[in-house]
């Protein structure tokens, strides 16, 4: 079968040539003119990029800072613990987060537990003071009993030493007198016995008197002499035998009453320290009742827990150290729960009194002071800049965790002015500038654009269309600028990177070995003010070092800053605008290369290459801060 075709499409078949060199033609210009465009706009973005990067030389005044990140607490705190010894559940408690004013109740715990304890415990108090009362009388009735105990034994030794007195000046005495009386009677009748027994022998001899009277008057004679002897033997007995055994007795009854009454005595003594332990022991068991009885209560009064100031409720359970004892991942207390005893509950900050706790690498710790000013500004109020004071400095360093094990910060508390309005909270993000010094009146350039080797800073300034090495002095610096004291004039155009090779018209010749040498400790001493050199190079976007001549926050070897290790607080590795200091949110956009709102690692390691040729040093980084003028959208070389 044969198709024919129409006259129509034979003629279009035969103008498609024409067609298609016209479609050829115009592609071909479109394509001139993309390129001449984009030339166009890349010698532009040039134009641009170049002006961003060059800082003219300026004369005023910058402050030194220290940029810190942290969060808010409060500078005051109340714990509110569990007083209840023994089983304590929860009936009530006020929700987390609440505001509560002094007065207001926090916690109810169950009391009928408690209140049969208390009555238990006011029952056990009564007896116990009964048994108080009946040891007080006890020792009255003691002492008074050995009031008469101690009389009647001092008045038998007064009645023996009376006895004794008397025996010696009375009875003696008179035994004597009769001893001696009858002594002499016996001899006197015995003289006159024989001189009569001599008169009736005579008589005898003359047959006057019988011999039976003669016989009388011989026996009266022998009587007289036998009573003789035995007035003698009485008298010798008495001295010898009965006078002694008489005094001992006597004495020995004095001794007796002596002894009897400091037995009564010691057993006085004694009876009162057993009635006076007796009381002692009666009162420390009514003590130990009453105090328990008072402990109890107080644990009743314990389970109404009022706010003892305005605050704002937080649980224990919410801290990041598990304060409550029960546990770190336990649920939030809540009705039933049964809490241990002392167990933390409640945490009650006074938000109207907030600090900022900052950290601060230990190469800048030392230069901060209590006293020194500080702005702090809330992630959660970016817009509010809170003026403050430092307050303390911690005394020990705290480590960077597993990200950065060999880091050492120290904690940084800001006391805040001003800030109990906002509605601030505990544990809010936060940034802080502590101010350490101003530097005025003085030529400065930022920190970008100093650059230190062995012996020597210097600086690229801009002359035709490259750069000239120009060796300069460097006094104070800060975060953002350094000061300018030799080698600069107003209005010198500096780079603030290092320059590509193609860039350089002239470079300082080297250094020699010796003067590198001789001026190394120069080149690595102090700066004028006390503060200490940047590091090499200073165009890493980094710090001076601190006191302690360490590396700045974050470094990384040959002295570039490790951004996202400084300032990545949420640790998601990327850096958000927020996350950034003041003086570097300006240039956030143009390190933003895809506009996702984010900086990551790969856009920062865009920006180093960018910032040098391949055969120049690692490191060199954007400009930070003010020290960026044109990212401001300001000319460079205007006052900061």
């Amino acid at each position: 079968m044969v198709r024919r075709f129409p006259k129509t499409c034979v003629r279009r078949g035969a103008a498609a040539p024409a067609v298609i060199a016209l479609i050829a033609l115009l592609a071909v210009a479109g394509a001139v003119w993309m390129i001449w465009f984009r030339g166009d706009r890349t010698s532009e973005e040039s134009a641009r990029e170049r002006a961003s990067e060059i800082f003219s030389v300026i004369k005023g005044s910058f402050d030194i800072t220290v940029p810190a990140s942290g969060e808010l607490a409060a500078f005051n705190q109340i714990e509110i613990r569990n007083p209840i010894q023994g089983r304590a559940v929860i009936t009530y408690i006020a929700p987390e987060g609440a505001t509560v004013k002094r007065g207001e109740v926090l916690i109810r715990l169950a009391d009928e537990e408690i209140r049969n304890s208390v009555k238990d415990a006011e029952l056990n108090e009564l007896t116990a003071q009964n048994a108080v009362t009946a040891a007080q009388k006890s020792l009255e009735i003691q002492i008074s009993q050995n009031d008469s105990r101690l009389q009647q034994a001092q008045l038998k030794v007064e009645l023996a030493e009376l006895a004794l007195e008397q025996w010696e000046r009375g009875e003696v005495e008179a035994e004597r007198q009769r001893l001696t009386l009858a002594l002499e009677k016996a001899e006197r009748e015995l003289v006159r016995l024989t001189e009569k027994y001599e008169e009736s022998a005579k008589l005898l001899e003359r047959e006057f008197i019988s011999k039976d009277e003669f016989k009388r008057d011989e026996i009266a004679k022998i009587e007289a002499e036998a009573q003789l002897l035995k007035a003698k033997l009485d008298r010798e007995v008495y001295e010898q035998y009965q006078y002694k055994r008489d005094r001992k007795q006597k004495e020995s009854d004095v001794q007796q009453a002596k002894d009897e009454l400091e037995r009564v005595r010691t057993q006085n003594e004694a009876e009162l320290v057993k009635a006076t332990d007796d009381l002692k022991t009666k009162e420390g068991q009514l003590e130990i009742r009453r105090s328990r009885l008072a402990d109890l209560r107080k644990q009743l009064e314990g389970c109404v827990t009022v706010a003892p100031a305005d605050g704002l409720v937080v649980y224990a359970s919410s801290l990041e150290t598990g304060g409550g004892m029960r546990g770190n991942n336990t649920s939030p207390p809540q009705v039933g729960t049964e809490l241990r005893p002392n167990e933390l509950v409640i945490i009650l900050p006074d938000v109207s009194q907030m600090i900022a706790a900052v950290m601060v690498h230990e190469s800048l710790a030392g230069r901060i002071k209590p006293g020194q000013q500080a702005t702090v500004v809330p992630d959660s109020a970016q817009s509010t800049t809170l003026s403050g004071r430092v307050y303390n400095v911690g005394v020990l360093a705290q480590s960077g965790g597993w990200r950065d094990p060999n880091r050492r910060d120290y904690t940084v508390r800001i006391a805040l002015e001003n800030a109990g309005s906002l509605g601030l909270k505990p544990s809010m993000r936060c940034k802080a500038e502590i101010f350490l010094d101003r530097v005025t009146d003085a030529q400065f350039v930022p920190i970008q654009a100093v650059f230190r080797e062995t012996g020597r800073t210097s600086v690229y300034v801009a002359q035709g269309s490259g750069f000239v090495q120009k060796e300069v002095k460097i006094g104070r610096t800060s975060e953002i600028y350094a000061e300018v004291v030799e080698g600069l004039s107003l209005g010198d155009r500096v780079l603030l990177r290092e320059p590509r090779a193609t860039e350089i018209i002239a470079k300082l010749p080297p250094v020699p070995p010796m003067a590198a040498m001789n001026n190394g400790d120069a080149a690595n001493g102090p700066m004028s003010g006390g503060v200490t050199p940047p590091t090499t190079p200073l165009a890493g976007g980094g710090s001076a070092p601190g006191a302690n001549g360490g590396e700045s926050p974050g470094a990384r070897p040959g002295g570039t800053i490790n951004l996202m290790a400084q300032f990545d607080t949420d640790g998601d590795g990327k850096l958000q605008k927020s996350e950034l200091p003041a003086q570097m949110q300006g240039m956030f956009e143009r390190l933003d290369a895809n506009s996702d709102g984010a900086i990551d690692e790969s856009e920062i390691a865009a920006m180093r290459n960018r910032a040098g040729s391949g055969g120049g040093r690692p490191g060199a980084s954007e400009p930070r801060g003010p020290g960026n003028n044109a990212t401001r959208g300001e000319q460079p070389g205007s006052s900061p």
